[in-house]
């Protein structure tokens, strides 16, 4: 073979291409030199086998055929032996996003966990230590009469005859208007959603069993009726017990995921380099 032929054959791509696969495929022996020579076995259970069946109805709201349900298998043998040869090879390591979904998942296998069910004495002893995160809000039971200043060139006067009128024992009639009459035993939050926060925040120094005003709110002036009034309160574990339950149970898992995690911390040493560490490395 002539030098010009040789040389046309080392810039051949096809060459490169083969030295590089045969340089991968030594870099594969040398790693698992020793390894057993038996290929290693993969079973596709029953319960896999259902797995794939139910998500592929629920992605196209239909029973698979059988050349599909093969299909399915194949492709998930496909991934599996992929997946072992990635990890073969180590393709796993230094992989932020690998890294991160690992620590996640083992994360959601420790949230995952059915906690012992709390008794009694734990959740009260949960509730009086939190017992400003349970109150029962005040509740307010109100009647109102609606003034348009738009209609009414003497507000003042005309509101000041009517609650006369009131006081008096006689019937009332305001203007016309789409806001509800009167609220029963309603939180704050319902007369905020009602009449607005302005509206809301004037109950609370309304006398209990007599017409007061004026009361300013977005829509116009009331005279306002407070029929009765139920201050805030702590709750009982019978009033707010599924609440408890639920935030003691949040608690419980994410302290001994933290305990989980102190322990496992433990078992290492950590050193993070500074520059200075990075700079006296001559192999930095």
């Amino acid at each position: 073979m002539s030098g010009s032929a040789i040389h046309r054959l080392l810039r051949e791509p096809l060459l490169h291409f083969f030295a590089v696969g045969m340089l991968l495929f030594g870099a594969y022996g040398l790693m698992h030199r020793g390894a057993a020579t038996a290929h290693d076995e993969i079973v596709v259970s029953r319960g896999q086998q259902e797995n794939l069946r139910l998500q592929f109805e629920r992605v196209w709201q239909r029973p698979a055929t059988a050349q599909e349900l093969q299909g399915l298998v194949d492709n998930w043998v496909k991934e599996e032996i992929l997946y072992r040869e990635g990890i073969n090879l180590s393709l796993d390591r230094d992989d932020t996003v690998v890294r991160r979904r690992v620590g996640q998942k083992l994360e959601f296998i420790l949230e995952s966990a059915t906690p012992a069910t709390p008794s009694d004495a734990e959740l009260q002893a949960w509730l009086d230590a939190h017992a400003d995160e349970y109150q029962i809000l005040p509740t307010y039971s109100i009647r109102q009469i609606y003034f348009d200043p738009a209609r009414h060139p003497r507000l003042d006067a005309d509101i000041a005859s009517a609650k006369r009128a009131l006081d008096a024992g006689r019937e009332v009639i305001g203007d016309a208007t789409l806001l509800p009459a009167g609220l029963d035993a309603a939180t704050i939050t319902d007369v905020q959603r009602a009449y607005g926060k302005e509206f809301a925040n004037a109950l609370e120094s309304l006398q209990v069993g007599s017409w007061n005003g004026p009361v300013q709110s977005t829509f116009g002036v009331h005279l306002v009726a407070l029929t009765a009034h139920e201050p805030a309160r702590p709750a009982t574990l019978t009033e707010v017990r599924a609440e408890v339950e639920r935030d003691f149970i949040r608690a419980r898992v994410q302290q001994a995921s933290t305990d989980f995690y102190d322990k496992l911390r433990a078992k290492y040493a950590v050193r993070v380099e500074s520059a200075d560490d990075a700079a006296a490395d001559p192999a930095s």
